[in-house]
């Protein structure tokens, strides 16, 4: 079930399911990964260079000190030094691998002397590539860099909305980033900077949508049902059915029992459903109660059966997060007695809960509200008016309450 808290709601997502529906774009979080990724890179790049240069400069400074010696001295030195490597040689010593800047220095002395005959170690074909690649790093450091990099927070913006509508492509994004947003962006930039799993060729339909635009979209015609358990005092185990209306979120039926059977769901769905409803489909799990004559029956009640996925509660969030929201306002506060006893604790925290208790994801709202709600804003946010006062109703004992204004007593 997912839970997440979130700001102000645009208008229009006032009767929409919270988690999946109600979302704000975000890019922030997406900007700054971005900008932490770039970052690392051009600080080992930086790293790198400042030890190359280092280790190159260390390199000329022993050059220019062995000009200065007597060509005497530079030719017994240059005798002495293949005799030691010989050694090496004959114990066949494996040398360790040559880095960068050890390329670079081998490169650079090759040009002030023949270099074929001093070579013991590296191979010759291995030293021409070093060479060409130095001459590649040299002419790619003096040409003109190419065309750069579009912003960060266009990146992340590209990837928003490749993600938020699966349906376009890399043309309709370009498209509208021109027409709306005026930024001229290349198609295949845009490619280049969507989502791996997105990537599709112009033209290509997306086969199916995603079931939280399913839900968004059907919002009003869609009920959902399901169980959950309480044990009494005398550990009994009893089942708590309910049901519940997407959009407004209000709860249409509650009933327990202690042995559910697929007649006894049907008589609940019938009450909760009445005959002149305008809902179209049903959602619930894979419950063996819900069986294949269970669902036929409920066709003949005017409603389309949707199962949810095996193993996928997330598919009927809204009825989980019901059952999570009695659990932790209700059941968890109480023993029940009897089954009698908790069908009327159930009835009366039903009424707050439709008709009393703020919902988040309605804007926030209540499913059904009183004429008397949503109150008028005061003129003074933080003081109440001379002549109400503030009255506070106990539900279920106290563990909750309810608080309205009424004029004051003269």
């Amino acid at each position: 079930m997912a839970r997440a808290d979130f700001g102000a709601k645009p208008h229009w997502t006032m009767a929409l399911p919270k988690g999946i529906i109600a979302r704000e774009h975000n890019l922030l979080f997406l900007e700054d990964t971005l900008a932490m990724i770039r970052c690392t890179r051009l600080l080992r790049s930086l790293l790198a260079c400042v030890h190359l240069l280092f280790t190159f400069g260390c390199d000329a400074g022993r050059f220019l000190l062995l000009c200065l010696r007597p060509s005497s001295a530079l030719a017994a030195e240059i005798l002495f030094l293949p005799k030691q490597l010989a050694l090496y040689q004959e114990r066949h010593a494996k040398p360790r691998r040559a880095t960068n800047a050890m390329r670079l220095a081998l490169v650079w002395l090759s040009s002030r002397f023949d270099w074929r005959p001093a070579l013991r170690i590296v191979q010759p074909e291995t030293f021409m590539r070093w060479h060409r690649q130095g001459f590649h790093l040299f002419w790619r450091w003096k040409s003109k860099p190419g065309r750069p990099s579009i912003p960060t927070e266009l990146q992340a913006l590209i990837r928003q909305m490749s993600q938020d509508n699966p349906t376009w492509g890399q043309e309709r994004i370009a498209n509208e980033l021109l027409l709306k947003l005026g930024l001229r962006v290349s198609p295949r930039t845009v490619r280049k900077y969507m989502p791996t799993r997105l990537h599709r060729s112009p033209g290509t339909r997306v086969q199916s949508q995603r079931w939280a635009t399913f839900v968004r979209n059907h919002a009003q015609a869609i009920v959902a049902c399901d169980f959950c358990v309480a044990i009494t005092a005398t550990f009994r185990l009893l089942y708590v059915f309910v049901v519940m209306e997407h959009a407004s979120r209000r709860l249409l039926h509650v009933n327990v029992t202690t042995h559910p059977t697929a007649e006894w769901t049907l008589q609940q769905l019938r009450e909760a459903i009445p005959a002149d409803h305008a809902y179209r489909f049903l959602l619930h799990d894979r419950d063996s109660i819900f069986s294949p004559q269970l669902d036929q029956s409920i066709r003949h009640l005017g409603l389309r059966v949707i199962k949810t996925p095996p193993q996928s509660p997330q598919a009927n969030a809204l009825c989980e997060r019901l059952i999570g929201t009695l659990r932790r306002e209700c059941l968890d506060f109480i023993i029940p007695l009897t089954e009698n006893h908790l069908r009327r604790l159930l009835y009366e925290w039903v009424r707050h809960y439709n008709a009393g208790r703020p919902h988040m994801a309605l804007g926030p709202g209540i499913p059904q509200p009183s004429v008397s709600l949503p109150a008028p804003l005061h003129v003074h946010r933080h003081q109440l008016p001379a002549p109400l006062r503030m009255v506070a109703c106990p539900i279920l004992g106290g563990l909750h309450h309810e608080y309205e204004l009424m004029a004051a007593a003269a």
